[in-house]
């Protein structure tokens, strides 16, 4: 292969840095890429053996139209870029000139007394090209050919992949072990190029590492590994994760599932065959796809007087849908919430019966016909996961919860606090149950935590045994008197305390009143 030497004054990275010029050598062919916001020069001689040659220049633009040219000027070996930059216009002449924003080729002979020049300016905005310098004009196309139907088809539609597949290219089918598939996925809009995207990634501020400063290249992957964009940088992983822009190279196969796609969402495909000795690429021609939407959760049956727990995910707002079929005539539902928020959604035969939030210990009782289908969807209605407890019962008269006070709030009596005890209060019922209190020790930053995630539906047995105070059976036929106190001893002064009180029914479940923090006084 020909060789073919370039010199170039400064880069816009140069020019921002230093005010003199630099020369540097390329070795051709191969694709590098430019930065310009003003007129750009670049400057090559051929150095052949014969009087003329044949070369070719194609330049792609990566995003907004550009004006190139290609001037031509007498050069002797003498001379010096610097001569050439002050050279009197009429001595040089433009044999090329393009405007516009596609790939554009110029084929020409060269002649080794000539220096060329390459101008490249941007109308628009700062933006980025591609250049290809070559000599080698006998060994083939010097990009990938594309087959004469370049579309991309999409085969197959899922919730979560999109299967597509297009024509071999014919450089493929001759030189195989030079070329490879590279399939671009994201969310927003099609590709024309390779380095269109790499565009695309600069414009949004995120970070390429050293080794992909120049292009998104292929060649650097291997087949199935997946290149994703974050918020903060590109990186080459094998497990596909979330990113805006998905590089997939899968060698020579030109059918793909692409994975781990979310529901009910519209990508956009584009496939580049690449030249890995050169790096040059042609695009075919782009297709878009909307995944499937999210299916319906699967509904689970519920069992007579059997008790359940779900956990709800807030994030995704999914309903956790449950089934249960009437096998009496009055049937109740009981609904006792752990954690969070929860959204509960009632519907018999088809047909609303209630919709409402809960909290605590809820129930709703129904009157209907035999094998009458009720169906009980529950979502979260907080970012935080939320849970509840569930069951349904055609036994009235077998409750499953204690009987519950107006209240399940704890108070306490800040003029009976003292630096080494506390007082709390907390209402009763016209049952005789029994009650159990515990403590623990928290510190100041702990409070938001430890109120937020607890977990009411837990018992005491979850917790150690140190922080049990006492257990003692309490009842008031007269609910005006339903009151209960209890002064726990023993405590360190200034130092915030977290209690409990847990009611026990007849079937041993316990309902937790809401926590209560105080704090003993500092001096007495």
């Amino acid at each position: 292969r020909k060789k073919a030497t370039l010199s170039i004054l400064p880069t816009a990275e140069d020019f921002r840095h230093s005010p003199s010029p630099f020369s540097g050598r390329l070795e051709f062919p191969n694709i590098f890429p430019l930065f310009f916001i003003y007129i750009y020069r670049y400057y090559f001689a051929l150095e052949e053996g014969r009087a003329l040659a044949p070369f070719t220049i194609t330049v792609t633009p990566c995003d907004v139209p550009i004006e190139w040219s290609i001037l031509q000027t007498p050069f002797t070996e003498s001379m010096s870029l610097l001569d050439v930059k002050y050279m009197k216009r009429h001595m040089v002449s433009t044999i090329f000139n393009y405007k516009g924003n596609s790939v554009e080729t110029y084929m020409g002979m060269s002649s080794h007394s000539a220096l060329y020049m390459l101008e490249f300016l941007s109308t628009e905005r700062d933006t980025h090209i591609t250049v290809y310098l070559t000599t080698d004009t006998t060994s083939g196309h010097l990009y990938p050919e594309l087959p004469m139907d370049p579309r991309i088809d999409v085969i197959g539609i899922g919730h979560t992949t999109v299967t597509l597949t297009w024509k071999h290219s014919p450089s493929v089918l001759q030189h195989r072990d030079n070329i490879q598939y590279c399939l671009l996925v994201n969310e927003k809009h099609n590709y024309k190029s390779l380095c269109a995207a790499e565009t695309a990634i600069r414009s949004s501020g995120m970070k390429l590492p050293p080794i992909l400063a120049l292009s998104l290249s292929p060649y650097l992957l291997e087949p199935q590994q997946v290149m994703i964009l974050s918020k903060s940088e590109l990186s080459i992983i094998n497990k596909v994760s979330s990113g805006e822009v998905r590089q997939i190279c899968m060698g020579t196969k030109n059918t793909y599932t692409v994975p781990n796609l979310n529901p009910s969402t519209q990508y956009y495909f584009d496939v580049f065959v690449v030249n890995l000795l050169t790096n040059a690429s042609a695009a075919y021609t782009g297709t878009f796809a909307r995944t499937l939407e999210e299916p319906e959760p699967k509904v689970r049956e519920l069992k007579d007087g059997k008790m359940i727990q779900v956990v709800l995910d807030g994030k995704k707002q999914k309903f956790y849908s449950l089934q249960y079929q009437a096998r009496h005539k009055k049937i109740q539902f009981t609904f006792q919430l752990c954690r969070g928020q929860v959204r509960v959604h009632i519907s018999k035969n088809g047909k609303a019966v209630s919709s409402e939030n809960i909290s605590g210990l809820r129930y709703f009782s129904f009157k209907g016909k035999l094998l009458d289908t009720y169906l009980v969807q529950l979502s979260s209605t907080e970012e935080s996961n939320s849970s509840v407890k569930v069951q349904v019962s055609t036994h009235f008269h077998k409750p499953l919860f204690p009987l519950l006070p107006e209240s399940l709030k704890i108070k306490s009596f800040s003029k009976l606090r003292t630096c080494n005890s506390v007082t709390i209060a907390w209402l009763g019922t016209q049952e005789k149950s029994k009650y159990c209190v515990y403590k623990k020790r928290i510190e100041e930053h702990q409070v938001w935590t430890e109120l937020q995630s607890a977990d009411r539906c837990s018992g005491p047995e979850s917790r150690p045994k140190s922080e049990k105070v006492l257990c003692k059976y309490f009842y008031d036929i007269n609910l005006q008197r339903a009151v209960t106190t209890e002064t726990i001893k023993g405590l360190d002064a200034g130092t915030l305390y977290l209690f409990d009180v847990y009611l026990f029914g007849p079937s041993g479940i316990p309902i937790r009143y809401h926590s209560k923090i105080v704090k003993t006084r500092k001096k007495c």
